[in-house]
């Protein structure tokens, strides 16, 4: 099984960037997402070269800033998929994103760090429109 991480620190508060990644039917950071369905705690969509994907929210905790969710449902044959995001404060106007993901086979995970970096550049960039 192949782990992922990606830090990146942003020059905003942390609850902008919690406010962002914590709807889960959002989609304006999701550069390769038009439209996300929510059914529960399963949230379905299409991603640019991936398809269909069916993602299970597993946690969803306001106040440790922590979203935890796993692919249920892909085009591609994965065994597993586990990704945990996770909003650190750093002082008043600074905080942390800490994204990691568990993926296997591990012949995915070039495609995997690839959106994850495409997403927070998407994040980026809907922070710095406000």
């Amino acid at each position: 099984m192949k782990k992922i991480h990606e830090t990146t620190l942003f020059s905003v508060r942390g609850d902008q960037v919690w406010e962002v990644i914590s709807n889960v039917s959002r989609c304006d950071w999701l550069p390769t997402v038009n439209h996300v369905d929510l059914d529960g705690n399963i949230r379905s969509f299409e991603m640019e070269g991936m398809g269909k994907i069916k993602e299970k929210i597993i946690e969803l905790n306001h106040e440790t800033k922590t979203l935890v969710y796993s692919a249920i449902e892909t085009r591609t044959p994965i065994e597993h998929h586990l990704a945990t995001m996770k909003v650190v404060p750093i002082g008043d106007n600074a905080c942390e994103l800490e994204w990691s993901t568990e993926i296997e086979p591990e012949i995915f995970a070039d495609a995997i760090k690839q959106g994850m970096q495409i997403s927070i550049n998407g994040l980026k960039s809907v922070l710095a429109s406000k």
